[in-house]
């Protein structure tokens, strides 16, 4: 008769109440004894898989000292769900979880996108570019890019053109795929992709729930490592309701980035300002108002040097 292990038994008990209930540390901490690794294993696991993590951090975050906030850092906790043997997701929605009181406020306050909305939208890009086979920006760097958005005469998000300047570190680089994250309530299935100069569409997955919009836009030719490129496309949208900022999400720093919104003149918004955010987890800052200008009915933001994180333009209805 085999003898029992009430200790496993403990330990599996802990786990499986953490992950129902949280936060997101304690889920954590409980399935790394569960598995019986120590922090330097769960390292080693996770730089097989092509994230880098130091000891310190993860035990940061398993003592709830610190939570993952960076990409790299959400995708090492989506890979410690499959080195740790757990549910997909189950960690990541923790994760959101733990951010959503306090993002609640801040929408209400400025409109912004919730914690939530945006971990969740990062996951659902990094599994359509996995499914397309390239990860995001993939044998690409940007060296500028200049958006620009067009808010329509109901106050929502009508259109988004995107001119880009890469340049190739991997000989055989022949594509871009492009992202689009529409407002609340957007519906992908009735969006449109164009391409305007120096690409053509290939193709493109949607998913609803989060209005998030994958591209592939193929180029005229491959590339050499060291090679220039510029393309422009642009995405139709106008699926979803009243439109209240645009946020730009920067993975590889470096390059110019400039973001121009304008308006329609029977619907002006009454102030604008620009803002930045380090990590869908952290607040927002760099607040400055910016003037709205008579002739073109837009304003505009300029990053001389890009930095990891989101960027964008907020304003406000009368």
């Amino acid at each position: 008769m085999p003898h029992a292990t009430p200790h496993a038994d403990v330990v599996t008990a802990d786990l499986d109440s953490a992950l129902r209930g949280g936060p997101f540390h304690v889920a954590l901490r409980a399935a790394i004894a569960a598995r019986g690794l120590p922090l330097q294993r769960v390292q080693h696991h996770l730089s097989r898989h092509g994230v880098k993590v130091g000891v310190t951090s993860l035990s940061y975050w398993q003592q709830g000292a610190r939570r993952p906030q960076r990409p790299e850092s959400l995708r090492a906790v989506r890979a410690l769900e499959e080195i740790l043997q757990l549910p997909q997701e189950s960690l990541i929605r923790l994760l959101a979880d733990s951010g959503e009181a306090g993002d609640r406020s801040a929408d209400r306050r400025d409109g912004g996108r919730s914690y939530r909305s945006l971990v969740e939208a990062s996951g659902v890009v990094e599994r359509l570019l996995a499914d397309f086979g390239v990860p995001r920006g993939s044998g690409l760097h940007t060296l500028g890019e200049h958006e620009r958005v067009r808010i329509g005469a109901r106050r929502e998000l009508a259109e988004r053109e995107s001119h880009l300047i890469v340049r190739a570190h991997l000989d055989g680089v022949d594509r871009f795929v492009a992202v689009h994250h529409g407002d609340p309530g957007a519906a992908p299935a009735r969006m449109t992709v164009h391409a305007l100069e120096n690409c053509r569409t290939g193709r493109i997955r949607r998913h609803h729930d989060t209005g998030v919009l994958a591209a592939e836009l193929l180029f005229d030719t491959r590339l050499r490592a060291g090679d220039t490129y510029l393309f422009r496309y642009a995405v139709q949208d106008g699926t979803a309701g009243i439109s209240r900022e645009y946020v730009h999400r920067t993975d590889t720093p470096g390059g110019q980035y400039a973001l121009q919104v304008g308006f329609a003149p029977e619907a002006l918004p009454v102030r604008c300002h620009r803002f930045t955010q380090p990590s869908a987890a952290a607040p927002r800052g760099g607040r400055h108002s910016l003037p709205l200008s008579g002739r073109h009915h837009s304003v505009h933001l300029v990053e001389p040097r890009a930095r990891s994180g989101y960027v964008g333009i907020a304003w406000d209805w009368a």
